[in-house]
């Protein structure tokens, strides 16, 4: 090992004693590097690097990944890892090989989704394939270590941008939303405040999901890039249905040219599914504008149907079945937004140093606006 320059240089033999080189841009990663390259105790040589390149591992990864843990992973995530990989890691390393991707690669790389400006959970969720890529190489006895391992995502610009915006929706403003929509999609946006379904569980739910006598719909799929099971184990469930949004489902039903039990509730006006994007753009996004709030997207109606559930009494764990997450603090956490005037009268705590107030102030109360 020695210096070359600003870089240091780490000379090492293969098993078939031909001698190699590589270098390290300090002297601790070329102390870190040249006792990676050591061989098992006694032997005296040094195993030599794969030339397989990311491109090259890519298609062979996805034929045999079967995911990480023992429940599998399921043919839409591993879709939905092919395009990441394909999108962001595949064209950013091009054909490096894989044992020459560093640590300090991966940093680039989330530097340059963090520029894109994507948030650090999405840059996490755009990262999470190429960790388990990475993983299995060490496994197939390609690489020595998981370069992506340990190394942690910064928040960026969006997500400073994303803390001072609302989350969810105050009763006023849904109030305005509504009334800024055209009449023919209120009920499918109040559908989505009543109830927290994600867009891709509403527009897959069939006429023999609802199940009236009991008042209530049963989440059984999503449509996401085709149709597929709910996001998790946990996403299927069954959700209640108020007597007024019942009746409303049943009067679209008897007015809608697809009424049978296979026939989606909500759909075009040729029966096609409703894409996001054209619903967000050409209905949701102008309602938002006109109503004052356009911050608020598709998806801040889940937020708003938790916030509103907790707020009306639901506890925490009624609130995770509802929406249909993995736990009430995941719902707690991301999805109810309470504000100051959600706490209760603090009267009460004049009991505390004089008893006789207690019976002089109400009883404690969760406030109910939505202010």
């Amino acid at each position: 090992m020695y210096r070359r320059g600003s870089r240091y240089a780490v000379i090492y033999r293969d098993r078939q004693g031909r001698q190699h080189q590589r270098s390290a841009a300090s002297f601790a990663e070329a102390r870190l590097l040249k006792a990676s390259l050591a061989a098992p105790a006694g032997r005296g040589e040094y195993a030599p690097l794969s030339r397989v390149t990311l491109a090259e591992y890519l298609p062979e990864w996805l034929s045999t990944y079967a995911g990480r843990t023992s429940r599998g992973l399921r043919a839409q995530t591993k879709l939905e890892y092919q395009r990441d990989l394909e999108r962001h890691a595949l064209p950013f390393f091009a054909n490096q090989r894989l044992a020459e991707i560093e640590p300090r690669d991966i940093k680039r790389l989330i530097t340059s989704l963090i520029e894109q400006g994507l948030s650090r959970n999405s840059v996490r969720r755009r990262l999470a394939p190429l960790r388990a890529l990475l993983a299995t190489a060490v496994e197939d006895g390609l690489i020595r270590s998981n370069p992506a391992l340990g190394v942690r995502v910064p928040p960026g610009p969006a997500d400073r941008i994303d803390r001072d915006v609302p989350k969810a929706l105050r009763m006023d403003e849904l109030d305005r939303l509504l009334s800024e929509l055209p009449p023919e999609w209120r009920l499918f946006i109040t559908f989505l405040v009543h109830t927290g379904l994600r867009f891709s569980e509403a527009i897959a739910l069939r006429w023999g999901d609802i199940d009236s006598e009991r008042e209530r719909l049963h989440v059984r799929r999503r449509l996401y890039r085709g149709l597929d099971e709910p996001k998790s184990r946990h996403s299927r469930r069954a959700v209640p249905l108020s007597p007024r949004m019942l009746n409303s489902l049943a009067a679209l039903r008897r007015s809608s040219a697809y009424q049978t039990d296979a026939d989606p509730v909500f759909a075009s006006r040729t029966g096609t599914p409703l894409d996001y994007a054209n619903v967000y753009r050409r209905v949701f996004k102008p309602a938002a504008t006109r109503a004052g709030v356009p911050w608020a997207g598709l998806h801040t109606l889940r937020h708003t149907c938790a916030t509103t559930l907790f707020r009306s009494g639901l506890n925490a764990k009624q609130v995770q079945l509802w929406l249909g997450h993995h736990s009430p603090a995941f719902t707690l956490a991301v999805y109810v937004h309470l504000t100051v005037d959600d706490l209760p009268d603090p009267r009460f705590l004049d009991a505390l140093t004089d008893p006789s107030a207690l019976r002089r102030t109400s009883t404690p109360r969760r406030a109910t606006t939505g202010k």
